[in-house]
Order: structure tokens, then sequence, then C-alpha cells
């Protein structure tokens, strides 16, 4: 199932805007803010716990502050993917109206965003693989809907989206796999934590218009919330 839940979530999407058009854009928004509050709840509830005990007890109590910095790194270099992104992360995509060929800045840095990802999903038991997946299919949905409305070939939509659906999985096949990355794994989850913090709290301050508060987004961060907490 870590492999399979961000993969599945995203062909999801694809084949959701492709087959109904979505075009209520305050459905999506809320589905951001759930996906968003449930994944920043994940990684503070165990992700963040987590990662502390790993790097305390292999370095020791008086060094165990690193983690944090790693944790700042990730974030910093989330905010430098998001310059060639463009923030379509968390659901924000910009362009031209007719595409002639795939944007591949946009491309690249997502693959790593998603690459990233998938390293701490395969000691977490699942649980991170399900908060992925939640994050991914509004992403899948609103990318492909840009993507078509942009007027971009058919072949390369799909072959943007499969490709970005991969990447999560292939992280999580890199972690468990390449032995010689045991040995960085609590660094590497610290910096997927500061990715996920940067993106799921955008993500969150970001799903209204205007930054307003209102009862349904406010309904839906709570819903995730919860169910974070008994996972």
């Amino acid at each position: 199932m870590n492999y399979i839940l961000p993969l599945l979530s995203v062909l999801l999407g694809y084949i959701i805007a492709l087959v109904l058009k979505p075009k209520n854009k305050t459905n999506l928004k809320l589905l951001l803010a759930f996906s968003g509050s449930f994944l920043l709840s994940l990684t503070v509830m165990h992700l963040l716990p987590e990662v502390y005990a790993d790097h305390e007890h292999a370095i020791g109590e008086s060094q165990s502050n690193n983690a944090g910095i790693f944790i700042m790194l990730g974030i910093l270099f989330q905010i430098i993917l998001e310059f060639f992104s463009k923030g379509a992360e968390h659901g924000h995509v910009h362009g031209k109206p007719n595409m002639s060929h795939i944007p591949w800045l946009l491309f690249i840095s997502l693959c790593i965003h998603a690459f990233l990802e998938g390293f701490p999903v395969g000691h977490d038991h699942g649980k991170l693989a399900l908060g992925i997946a939640i994050h991914h299919l509004p992403i899948a949905i609103i990318l492909t809907t840009f993507f078509i409305n942009s007027n971009l070939n058919k072949k390369a939509i799909f072959f943007f989206m499969l490709t970005f659906a991969v990447m999560t999985p292939l992280g999580t096949l890199a972690s468990d796999y390449l032995t010689g990355l045991d040995e960085y794994h609590s660094q590497i989850t610290a910096v997927v934590i500061g990715i996920l913090f940067h993106i799921s709290s955008t993500i969150i301050f970001e799903s209204s218009e205007g930054h307003k508060f209102n009862i349904a987004k406010v309904s839906m961060i709570v819903i995730g919330i919860v169910l974070a907490y008994f996972l």
C-alpha cells in the first residue's frame, strides 16, 4: 500500500479531471484545506516526534537540535523549488493560455518534490502514504484541468501525470532498497518534514479567497486533524 496509494491518487485525480471536468473551485479548495490539514497533522503528530527521537538516539541529546536545522533546510529547499514550480505543489498553477510543450521547470521541480516525499513513507507504516495520497489527489485534478485548459497535447498531459504519479513510489523504493541511505534516514526525513510543513501550511492559508476562514473550511481542517490523530 505504501507504493500503491500515492500512485493511484494521482491517476485518480487525472481521470476525475478528464471525465468529470470539475469546475466548482470551492469544492476543490475545501478538499485542498482537508488535505493540507491532514498532512500537517500527520507531520506534527507522527513524523516530527519520531525524527527527533531517532536523531537524539543516534547522535546524543546534546546535538539533537541538528534535526531542526535539517527541517529548516527542507523549508528553504521547498521555497527554492517553488521558484520553478510556481506553487503547483499546493494548487497554484499559472501559465500561458496555449502550451505547445511540457513546462519542464514545473515538471522537474514537481518530480523532485514528489520523489523526496516518498523517502519517509516506508518507515511510517502507511500513515504518511495515505497523507501524501490525499494531498496529491486535488493537486492532480488541478494540474490536469490546467493543462487541458492550456491546450497541452493529451499525450504530454498523460506523460506528465504518469511520471508525477510514480515519483513518490520511486522515492519509497529508493529508501527501502538503497541501504546506504539508512545512515541518513533521520536527516532526510527531517528535510521532508520541512517540505511538508511549508506545503501543508501554505495550502491551509491559501485555500480560500482573500485568506479568509469560513465554517466549511474550518470544518475540513478540524476533520483532517481528528483523522490524523486517530491513525
